[in-house]
């Protein structure tokens, strides 16, 4: 898992790898079909969504696909379109997924979290 810094007493925000992966799909997707300038600005404004984690990630919503399975473990974020679904366990968040939100986000959900 990939650490961002943290400062005093905020929540210590850790990527999954599959999370980093997704990270690294968005930013190679953008940069060959649209601009390296592009992707570096939707990087930047995800790594902003990441970083405001640390202070109060309890405010995220629970993703309605999740809900309708009685699961409320997980939470939400958004860049739109971009979704990052992630868990906050003690003063960690652990950021398991993030997708465009435009994906069958059921299916994804189901495959990347419930997997056993």
């Amino acid at each position: 898992m990939r650490r961002a810094r943290s400062a005093p007493d905020s929540f210590e925000v850790l990527l999954t790898e599959d999370a980093a992966g997704d990270l690294n799909e968005i930013y190679g997707y953008i940069e060959n079909h649209d601009a390296p300038s592009k992707a570096d600005h939707v990087l930047d404004r995800i790594q902003e969504v990441l970083e405001s984690l640390k202070t109060f990630p309890e405010r995220g919503a629970y993703p309605r696909e999740l809900l309708a399975l009685g699961i409320q473990e997980y939470r939400q974020t958004y860049f739109k379109p971009y979704r990052l679904i992630y868990r906050v366990i003690g003063r960690r968040v652990y950021v398991y997924l993030i997708a465009d939100g435009r994906r069958d986000m059921q299916a994804l959900l189901e495959r990347r979290l419930l997997r056993f």
